[in-house]
């Protein structure tokens, strides 16, 4: 290495000291899976403030909470006694535009965010307003369409425009989408897709306020920007500015959510968006064995649409793939379960285990698998945030901060129940308070008093000090208490709150309590993974089950992915252009067979039971994809290696 590159980045192989040391302009770094992308992102904001550039100079983005945390706990460790630079998912970062600059606009400082459940129960109200049953338009499909039209930069009256008269459902949509935004204004509420939009309009429209969101960040850092939508690409060149300090890091063979807005051309089209710009491709995987490696290349070097990249390790070669067709899912789901037992028996972490699936029907199988087999396990998709004992409370915590949000004093009301009844609470939104009888004027007012004096308290005490207070001021933990055994569970996973609100006592008051609920609103299905324990009742370790799209990021020792079948992995009915949704299929099997550090399984059935009807499978084009020398089948009873490579 050159005398005259600092010591930290030592352990950095060529490659990825380039990536470190390239500070100024444009930047993109094609990362492969296990290239240690993570350590250059950080060894790189390391040297940045080495180089004498301000922390508070310096942003980086992510994608989930999860990535964002590991990335600042990262940094602590190489700048212990220095202040951190902001780190943050898209839509975190999103919050802290519009919370700074967003008055602009006029959105209020202390907006809530809706989370999809939240969306989700307005726009339900929304089609019972309009008569219509949201067993028949179901509102998850109408938030959906909506939400695709943010993300692709539509109003609604430009949606209006161009889709209004298309059909019933499109002329359902255009009547939600408006009675969706009243709610939110009303609620002084925004969902995803505004912390994303807001903030491009804002940049776009307010060429003063870019001004200052450039000079505020000098530096700008992205990771796997190949899942960025157009919007965040956006967003993301006005921040860069006139610097174009921007480093982006991804991986065009790992982009699985074009169903949800993201464009590859993001990042292959890097270099025209930013002319000059330097590129870099790391190619070293350090999680995986030679045979999982040499493996993941045969399947993603059949795409198309990507940039070169082959990787290579210089790890053991392990232990071949093992492949399991078995007669039956039933039949598939307990092998695996039993592999599983095996595999902890001879000494692996149940931590360490994963096992994937395309779609979430599979679980079900799966878990009564592991539960005949005694195996722990933890489903990964059942959030902590969807539990109502902790939606009551953040509903609570919401109130104390703004009394004037309907849907959440309609909850708290009630939770727990204060003998305030379904007349009493029409009187109230219909505005004709003075209609009450006296006794139920009495507990209404009863309640307003406790509501009133939790928001004085909420001008000073800390995030977790806050939440013990509604907690016990609002009666829920009295109320919990009283349901025995149950309500003790319950009411650990609501104290659990204090713990996840402790992360913020550093800001006493409304801001602190206001970045714990925007922390909740945000929170993905991996911050499962990773949330404090505290008294959960889910204490003991498990093989995580969940969808390959729940595990990208992450890294386990022994990894099963299952229901290798034609239709359901590759999946059918993706929709669109047909070549593009089959090297997506391809991408994700890629996603999930570069999980596994040491181990990797194969499975699938012969015969599997979807909607009602027993379906006859073939085996997956994956499989054949592999080279059978890098493979070996157990127990194939059900067809055979012969079978498999000849179908």
């Amino acid at each position: 290495m050159d005398h005259l590159q600092p010591e930290y980045v030592a352990h950095l192989n060529p490659r990825q000291r380039e990536a470190v040391l390239a500070t100024d302009g444009p930047v993109s770094v094609l990362a492969g899976a296990g290239s240690g992308k993570t350590s250059v992102l950080t060894t790189r904001i390391y040297h940045l403030m080495r180089q004498g550039v301000p922390a508070d100079k310096i942003l980086a983005v992510t994608f989930t909470n999860k990535a964002a945390r590991e990335m600042r706990e990262r940094l602590q460790t190489k700048i212990p006694d220095s202040p951190l630079p902001f780190v943050a998912t898209f839509h975190g970062l999103g919050r802290e535009l519009l919370q700074t600059y967003g008055s602009v606009i006029g959105v209020s400082r202390h907006f809530t965010i809706y989370d999809r459940d939240d969306s989700k129960s307005a726009i339900r109200e929304a089609l019972k307003a309009l008569d219509v049953d949201p067993k028949e338009v179901p509102p998850a499909a109408i938030l959906s369409r909506i939400s695709k039209a943010k993300s692709e930069g539509q109003t609604l009256t430009a949606f209006r425009e161009k889709h209004g008269r298309e059909s019933f459902r499109s002329r359902i949509t255009v009547d939600v989408w408006a009675r969706y935004d009243e709610t939110l204004k009303k609620e002084k509420a925004l969902d995803f897709d505004d912390l994303i939009v807001l903030p491009v309009h804002l940049l776009r429209d307010h060429l003063d306020v870019r001004a200052r969101v450039q000079e505020r960040f000098s530096h700008l850092h992205i990771d796997e920007y190949q899942d960025t939508n157009e919007l965040q690409g956006k967003l993301a060149h006005y921040i860069a500015g006139d610097r174009k300090n921007i480093f982006v890091v991804g991986d065009i063979d790992q982009s699985i959510y074009t169903w949800r807005g993201a464009t590859i051309d993001n990042l292959l089209k890097f270099e025209e968006t930013y002319p000059g710009a330097k590129h870099i491709v790391l190619e070293h995987n350090y999680r995986s064995t030679s045979t999982i490696v040499e493996a993941s290349n045969q399947i993603i070097e059949r795409n198309k649409n990507r940039k070169e990249k082959h990787a290579i390790t210089s790890n053991t070669k392990g232990e071949r793939i093992v492949i399991h067709p078995a007669a039956t899912a039933e039949g598939e789901a307990l092998w695996v379960a039993r592999e599983a037992r095996r595999l902890i028996e001879r000494g692996t972490h149940p931590e360490e285990i994963a096992v994937l699936y395309r779609t979430n029907f599979q679980s079900r199988t799966l878990e009564e698998a592991f539960l005949a087999c005694a195996v722990p396990y933890k489903l990964l998709g059942t959030r902590f945030f969807d539990r109502k004992e902790v939606k009551d409370t953040l509903a609570w915590i919401r109130l104390a901060l703004d009394p004037d949000r309907e849907s959440d004093r309609m909850r708290a009301v009630q939770s727990p129940p204060r003998g305030i009844g379904k007349v009493t609470l029409g009187k109230l939104i219909a505005g004709k308070r003075d209609e009450l009888r006296a006794a139920d004027k009495a507990k209404v007012d009863t309640f307003e008093l406790v509501v009133a004096s939790l928001r004085e308290l909420a001008e000073t005490a800390l995030p977790s000090q806050f939440v013990k207070l509604v907690i016990e001021k609002s009666g829920i933990e009295s109320a919990l208490l009283k349901e025995g055994e149950e309500g003790q569970e319950r009411l650990e996973n609501v104290k659990e709150l204090a713990t996840l609100a402790s992360r913020h006592d550093e800001i006493p008051g409304m801001d602190g309590i206001a970045a714990f609920l925007a922390e909740a609103a945000l929170a993905g299905d991996q911050d499962e993974m990773d949330r404090p324990e505290g008294d959960r009742k889910e204490k003991k370790p498990g093989v995580t089950l969940m969808t390959v799209h729940a595990a990208k990021g992450l890294e386990f020792d022994a990894v099963f992915v299952t229901g290798l079948e034609e239709g359901l992995f590759p999946h059918e009915g993706m929709g669109g252009d047909e070549e593009r949704d089959e090297e997506e299929e391809r991408r994700l099997f890629y996603v999930a067979i570069t999980r596994a550090k040491k181990r990797l399984f194969l499975t699938l059935a012969r015969i599997r039971r979807i909607y009602g009807t027993d379906f006859m499978s073939e085996p997956s084009q994956f499989i054949r994809d592999i080279d059978p020398d890098l493979t070996q089948f157990v127990d194939a009873g059900a067809f055979g290696p012969e079978a498999i490579i000849e179908a």
